[in-house]
């Protein structure tokens, strides 16, 4: 009789946006990188932030506050993982609600590449636990990166 092994995995559940800005790589990586910048775009549509800890680094933490119109306050943190200047940053990421070790941790990879004298940003967010998570954060993310959009044209 032959061995058998059998293994059943979760599948992997990633988002994944893409846009195309009229500006070069380099300011468009850079309004990724410094809190005055942050304040400017990040969070969704009607909603302001602020960032409390921003340590731009391979190993450094950040942690961002987006406060909603109806006066909620979202928290979220994470350590950067990569940076490739003005390519890539991948990040871990999680809300800072409940117990910690409750928290589900997500990976988040934007990869910045020049198409002529336009930018191409990717952001990718992966591994949700299920499609219904994973949904959550497409229009918050989408609304984000749209504001970016507008804030690049300002620049």
């Amino acid at each position: 009789m032959a061995a058998r092994t059998e293994t059943a995995e979760a599948p992997q559940y990633a988002l994944e946006i893409s846009r195309l800005f009229d500006a070069p790589p380099g300011l468009v990586f850079k309004l990724w990188t410094t809190p005055e910048h942050l304040v400017r775009w990040w969070g969704p549509r009607n909603f302001s932030s602020t960032t409390e800890t921003l340590e731009f680094r391979e190993g450094g933490r950040y942690r961002h506050l987006i406060h909603g119109p109806d006066g909620q306050t979202y928290a979220m943190s994470g350590i950067f993982q990569e940076i490739v200047e003005p390519k890539r940053i991948a990040f871990t990421f999680s809300w800072d609600e409940g117990d910690f070790q409750d928290r589900v941790e997500t990976l988040v990879t934007v990869s910045i590449t020049a198409e002529g004298d336009r930018t191409r940003l990717t952001f990718r967010q992966e591994s949700f636990a299920d499609i219904e998570t994973r949904d959550s954060h497409i229009e918050g993310w989408s609304e984000c990166l749209d504001k970016l959009g507008v804030y690049l044209a300002s620049n």
